[in-house]
């Protein structure tokens, strides 16, 4: 088929390349920058890595103006492997002992973004990972610079025009004196933007309105200029917070509907989110089939983000962001989920952004894990996230900026932190560890012991939300909700496959039909049962009775399906049956079936012998009740060659 939209995976990719490159161009500049990738071909390793370091090249050997190049690297681990592995491939990663992976992106020393993932990773192995990243980024760093030196293209200059001096008394005088009242008055951006909104009418007013651009980029300079430098010399955050303090929390589990599967709301400050989890049965997973990924996927994560919940109106759609929201809470929340083997449930979560004043993708993560635990999900840990932020300097390069110069970590951004700090750094975990990173920045680089430190204080933050979220459900609800389907596993043989499905499906069809439960079929014999009221109850006991091997000794109420002149075939279960021999209808001789026994009678026999090469069950009546031939009206012959009357006959 033709391709049309991006994947989720192009999408997903495509951002690390573009959170990469762009803090790297200049603010100035004016000009649309399109970078296309192109993937020729597809071996064993991911080609997001690749991408980056091409995307840098093409960049550095133009002359457009940008600060790179930059460099990519993948780092992976394998549990009870100390080894850290440089861009290990897909089998590495889809191994079952997979701990943890991390792209990291960077340059001169420094890092500038991180997609990760893994299984409660401490803080000391991430920081090492990220180390032993930035060498292996130095080294593709290397081979870059030699590129762009022997390349030698010189950048096009490209003039910063400046706002006009008037319009800057203007705004000197009548807007700056408001702005630390707008900017610390607490509400997030609604009062920025009210005094954003006046100064561009004032603008309009008196000049030209082709530099309305220019007047706002004069407005967003002053607010972030404020913001920096109040929290660098004053220790002085837009809502008043102390740097390590998060803002007062709120969390909910269930209590909404009994229709729904499961449900969480998490309030942090003015961020509020509502998470709920439907279930479903193995054959509502979503299939894959893209360049990089085919199979299944059992576990579904959604992010909306309506505009109402950021005070705006606009259309609801899906859009880069959303998508690459939903796949950092996925990833956090899918290291702790149970196997498929002991919760074989299709489970999808699907969080809405109900008020928004920061990180609702770290909001995401804990109002999902509190609809987890509400709907039964038996998960390993809860799981929390929280955003750290960074105020530095300004002046000289990003790594100068933060080693050299004083900086503040902040913890739990909001509002203008999150729109005019140097760092947006999302981390997700458990109380054991890190289960997903995301690091954005708009400057240059962050030093690694920047990284670090924020690390140790997202840890404390996280705990304390946990805190929070046990408090409002401490485990996992014992059962799933009624109104869940209910899933029963049941294993067949392999040669039971066939038998289960029928002549073009038409046993399995037909049990379905009866039942009305869903019935899916693996190829080792694993079958899975999901219905509601009763209906895999029903199917179960079909399919067992169905699949169900005799053995010698058992007793069965069979039915008679044919007579021959030497006994009776006698159905045992719905794809099994055993032969009587006429000798094994009565205690005593007998020499004719005759009028006594009828098709579809029903009489009760014990598994004398089984021949499984010839697919055989030989069956006993007299064993399983000696007096019922009598009671068929089968009499018995003397020795002098007279019969025995028979309980009707006259005398």
């Amino acid at each position: 088929r033709r391709e049309t939209k991006p994947s989720d995976e192009a999408i997903l990719a495509g951002r690390i390349v573009d959170r990469t490159i762009r803090p790297l161009f200049p603010q100035h500049i004016r000009h649309d920058v399109q970078v296309i990738l192109t993937v020729l071909s597809l071996g064993q390793d991911d080609p997001d890595v690749l991408a980056v370091n091409a995307a840098s090249i093409a960049l550095a050997t133009s002359d457009i103006p940008w600060s790179g190049p930059v460099s990519s690297v993948r780092i992976g681990k394998h549990i009870g492997n100390d080894d850290l592995v440089v861009n290990p491939d897909y089998a590495f990663r889809t191994h079952t002992d997979f701990e943890f992976e991390i792209i990291a992106c960077g340059k001169d020393g420094s890092i500038n973004m991180i997609e990760a993932e893994g299984k409660e990773v401490p803080e000391d192995l991430m920081v090492k990972a990220l180390s032993r990243a930035s060498e292996e980024i130095e080294k593709i760093q290397a081979f870059q610079k030699e590129l762009v030196a022997a390349m030698g293209v010189e950048k096009r200059a490209i003039t910063k025009k400046e706002l006009g001096d008037e319009a800057k008394r203007i705004f000197t005088r009548g807007i700056a004196p408001e702005l630390d009242q707008v900017v610390f008055y607490g509400a997030g951006n609604t009062k920025i933007n009210e005094l954003k909104d006046r100064w561009m009418m004032l603008f309009n007013d008196a000049f030209d309105e082709d530099d309305a651009e220019l007047a706002e980029e004069h407005f967003e300079y002053a607010v972030n200029e404020i913001l920096h430098t109040e929290a660098i010399e004053r220790d002085r955050r837009a809502d008043g917070r102390a740097f390590d303090e998060v803002r007062a929390l709120y969390a909910q589990a269930g209590g909404l509907s009994n229709i729904l599967h499961g449900s969480g709301i998490f309030y942090r400050g003015q961020t509020h989110v509502l998470s709920v989890v439907t279930l479903g049965g193995p054959r509502d997973c979503q299939i894959l089939d893209g360049m990089e990924t085919r199979g299944k996927k059992r576990f579904l994560h959604h992010y909306n983000f309506p505009p109402y919940s950021s005070g705006e109106t606009g259309r609801i759609n899906i859009n880069r962001r959303s998508v690459g929201h939903g796949a950092l809470a996925e990833k956090a929340l899918a290291q702790v989920l149970p196997p498929q083997e002991t919760f074989p449930y299709t489970i999808r979560v699907v969080s809405e952004s109900m008020s928004s004043n920061g990180s609702t993708s770290m909001a995401s993560v804990c109002a999902g894990t509190l609809a987890l635990m509400d709907a039964g999900v038996p998960i390993k840990a809860p799981v929390a996230g929280i955003a750290m932020g960074l105020m530095s300097a300004h002046g000289g390069s990003a790594s100068g900026r933060m080693e050299d110069r004083p900086y503040k970590i902040l913890t739990d951004i909001q509002g203008p932190e999150d729109h005019h700090g140097d760092m947006d750094f999302k981390v997700a975990g458990t109380a054991n560890g890190i289960t997903a990173i995301q690091l954005d920045i708009k400057v240059d680089g962050v030093p690694l012991s920047v990284l670090a430190e924020a690390l140790t204080a997202a840890k404390k933050a996280r705990l304390q939300i946990l805190d929070t979220i046990t408090q409002a459900i401490p485990a996992p609800r014992p059962d799933v909700a009624p109104s869940a389907p209910k899933i029963i596993v049941l294993k067949i043989g392999k040669d039971q496959i066939g038998l289960v499905i029928g002549p073009g499906g038409k046993t399995i069809n037909k049990v379905k039909e009866e039942t009305g439960a869903q019935i899916d079929i693996e190829e080792d014999g694993t079958v899975f049962l999901t219905g509601i009221n009763g209906s895999a109850e029903r199917a179960r006991d079909i399919l067992i009775a169905m699949t169900h091997l005799c053995t010698v000794g058992e007793r069965h109420e069979g039915s008679i399906t044919k007579i021959f002149d030497f006994g009776v075939l006698v159905r045992l279960t719905p794809s099994s049956e055993g032969l009587v021999h006429i000798s094994e209808i009565a205690p005593f001789r007998i020499d004719a079936i005759g009028t006594n026994l009828h098709e579809g009678d029903i009489v009760p026999v014990i598994v004398k012998e089984i021949d499984r090469e010839r697919d055989r069950i030989g069956l006993s009546i007299k064993m399983a009740d000696p007096t019922f031939a009598e009671k068929k009206g089968f009499v018995k012959e003397h020795t002098n060659g007279t019969l025995d009357k028979q309980p009707n006959d006259p005398a």
